[in-house]
């Protein structure tokens, strides 16, 4: 059941010019809610740190709102489904990413926590050899049964989409617009297609914004933090690839990058990538294997089903467990420290034990042992 009144004053944070993931979790702290925040003083809100004048004043003014409503009634329209940062179904992976939105968009039926998540991105010029080897890893990770992410875009992101599709993959869109349009307008079979074959689309953008130029850095953080690993497969050495492969990079992402000939120029960032060791090298899916330490669904299958009744954890798992049964709650940052499994590992190892309900993510990147193991 849509609770309209608290998603009335979710959408207005957003809307508040000059406070984006980062802010707004903080004003959420500081007040205690996001209703809260509307309901402050402005002298109180001024001494939270980083909130000045302007941002203070269009809290208090309540202007918003209205265009709030608005946006309620688009999503009710449409059946699309908002996921706040603090939701059970808000991409897990996400909420370790500090500059993460606090609110999405979403229309679709895929997971978005689903076990592994791979984002596929690169040139809107896509080559012949580009296609061949998107082709080629897609259908190489079938038997991780992953969900593709990209951008929804002209060349390689169409190519991730189609690829996944064809492959009976779920797949996910991440647009630098509202959901009240698509582009590239060119796409919107691809984009309807994705919908009904287990897929989706998501934004942070309210209905009527633009695909401006600036929207799309903003689109590729929520690619780059969503995924488990990203794989660039042709780019220049400027433009939103090699961006998103940065975003990626700072929040400890694995990155894969297709090499090719130093004469090729959607292969020359790549290159380049992989050249200043911002990117693992991947001629095939299996070097994601490797590099992530995946195993086939096929093979856990395998197991037996009495290890699937009494939720057998493995040795990685298990020194989690034990580490938070001697800790309490510990952040997800000292955990990465204290194993020396890495981030991706770690990140992957914390969601299965979310999945079996073993720990449970706490704001501020903190988890708890919920059950003795």
């Amino acid at each position: 059941m849509l609770d309209s009144e608290l998603l009335k004053y979710q959408i207005a944070l957003t809307m508040i010019p000059k406070v984006g993931g980062i802010t707004a979790k903080k004003l959420i702290a500081y007040c205690g809610g996001v209703e809260a925040i509307f309901k402050e003083k402005k002298a109180s809100l001024l001494k939270i740190p980083g909130i000045g004048e302007s941002i203070a004043n269009t809290v208090i003014k309540h202007d918003l709102f209205s265009r709030a409503e608005k946006e309620i009634e688009f999503i009710s329209r449409n059946n699309i489904k908002t996921l706040f940062y603090t939701d059970v179904d808000y991409p897990a992976r996400l909420k370790h990413c500090d500059d993460g939105p606090v609110l999405l968009f979403y229309k679709g039926n895929a997971r978005l926590n689903m076990d592994k998540i791979v984002a596929v991105v690169g040139t809107r010029s896509i080559t012949e050899y580009g296609k061949l080897k998107c082709t080629e890893i897609i259908e190489g990770l079938k038997k991780y049964n992953p969900l593709i992410l990209s951008g929804l875009a002209y060349g390689v992101d169409a190519r991730a989409h189609k690829t996944a599709l064809d492959f009976n993959l779920s797949t996910v869109g991440v647009l630098g617009h509202g959901l009240d349009r698509i582009y590239p307008s060119l796409n919107k079979p691809l984009a309807e297609r994705m919908i009904g074959q287990n897929g989706g689309l998501l934004s942070d953008f309210v209905s009527n914004t633009k695909p401006d130029r600036e929207n799309f850095p903003k689109r590729n953080r929520i690619i780059a933090g969503m995924a488990d690993a990203l794989v660039v497969v042709e780019a220049a050495v400027t433009g939103g690839a090699l961006i998103t492969a940065n975003i990626a990079n700072s929040y400890s992402r694995d990155v894969f990058a297709v090499p090719g000939r130093t004469t090729d120029v959607y292969s020359q960032g790549c290159n380049k990538l992989i050249k200043t060791l911002k990117s693992h090298l991947i001629e095939t899916a299996a070097d994601i294997e490797y590099v992530m330490g995946w195993e086939p669904e096929s093979k856990k299958n395998k197991k037996g089903f009495q290890q699937q009744l009494f939720m057998e954890l493995d040795k990685e798992e298990t020194m989690l467990v034990e580490y938070l049964k001697a800790n309490g709650d510990v952040s997800f940052d000292l955990l990465v420290k204290k194993t020396g499994f890495g981030f991706s590992k770690v990140s992957s190892l914390l969601l299965n034990l979310e999945f079996k309900g073993v720990v449970v993510s706490l704001p501020g990147k903190m988890f708890r042992l919920i059950g003795m193991v």
